[in-house]
C-alpha cells in the first residue's frame, strides 16, 4: 500500500486529516517544490500551487521539475504530482487583496517578493507559514522555526519585522528562516539549505494538522 508507512507513523486518525487538508503554495521554486513533493508524499492530495515563471537552466541546482527548461512550473508540477491544481498567475499585492483564501486550511509562503509576503501576512496570518531567506546558504542546521517576532540574524525577516511593525501589525505566524550569515553577495544558493526549508514547512504542516 503506497501510504502504509505514512498511517503506522502518523495513526490512522493523523492519517486520514492529511488526506483531508487544503494546503496552497505560493511559489514552487527551491523551497516550494520541496515542501510540495513533502507533502504530496505523506499523503496530503488536495494541494493548490501558484507559481509565474518557466524553467531556466540555473533552476536546475534546486527546483524539482527543472529539467524541463522552458516550460511553466505549474505546467511541469502538476504533470508530476497528478492530483494537484495548479494556477499560472503572477503574485502582486493586487492579487493578494482580490485572492480567495478561505477554501485553505494552510497557507504556505514560499514566493519571492516582499511586498506580496507582508501584505499575505497581514491578510491571513492565521493559516501561514512564511519562507524567509534561504539562498546564499550551505548549512541546514542553522534552520530555525519561530514567530516572526523571534527570527534574527535573517534581512527578509528584519524587512518583514519592520514594515509589519510600521502597519502597527502585531499578531504571530511561523516562519523558517536561517540565521546562517551570507556566504556570498550574490545569487548563490544550495540545494542543501533551499530544500530543506521546504522539507522543514512539510513537517510543520503535518504537526499542525495531525494535532
Amino acid at each position: 500500500m503506497r501510504f502504509q508507512r505514512c498511517r503506522e507513523l502518523f495513526g490512522e486518525d493523523g492519517f486520514e486529516k492529511l488526506q483531508k487538508v487544503k494546503i496552497l503554495i505560493l511559489g514552487v521554486g527551491g523551497v516550494g517544490s520541496y515542501a510540495l513533493d513533502c507533502l504530496w508524499r505523506s499523503g496530503v492530495s488536495d494541494i493548490t500551487i501558484i507559481d509565474y515563471d518557466r524553467y531556466d537552466i540555473t533552476n536546475q541546482n534546486r527546483q524539482i521539475g527543472s529539467e524541463a527548461v522552458g516550460e511553466l512550473k505549474t505546467d511541469v508540477l502538476k504533470r508530476l504530482y497528478p492530483t494537484i491544481k495548479a494556477i499560472n498567475q503572477k503574485m502582486d499585492i493586487a492579487w493578494v487583496e482580490s485572492f480567495d483564501f478561505r477554501p485553505y486550511d494552510i497557507i504556505i509562503d514560499s514566493a519571492d517578493t516582499t511586498k506580496v509576503k507582508i501584505e499575505l501576512a497581514k491578510r491571513e496570518y492565521k493559516k501561514l507559514i512564511m519562507s524567509t531567506g534561504s539562498a546564499k546558504r550551505y548549512e541546514t542546521t542553522k534552520i530555525e522555526v519561530a514567530s516572526i517576532w523571534k527570527t534574527h540574524g535573517d534581512a527578509l525577516a528584519r524587512k518583514i519585522r519592520n514594515e509589519l511593525k510600521k502597519a502597527k501589525f502585531d499578531r504571530n505566524f511561523t516562519v523558517v528562516f536561517s540565521p546562517e550569515e551570507d556566504r556570498c553577495k550574490t545569487k548563490g544558493s544550495c540545494v542543501a539549505v533551499t530544500g530543506a526549508f521546504g522539507l522543514t514547512i512539510c513537517s510543520e504542516v503535518i504537526k499542525r494538522i495531525i494535532k
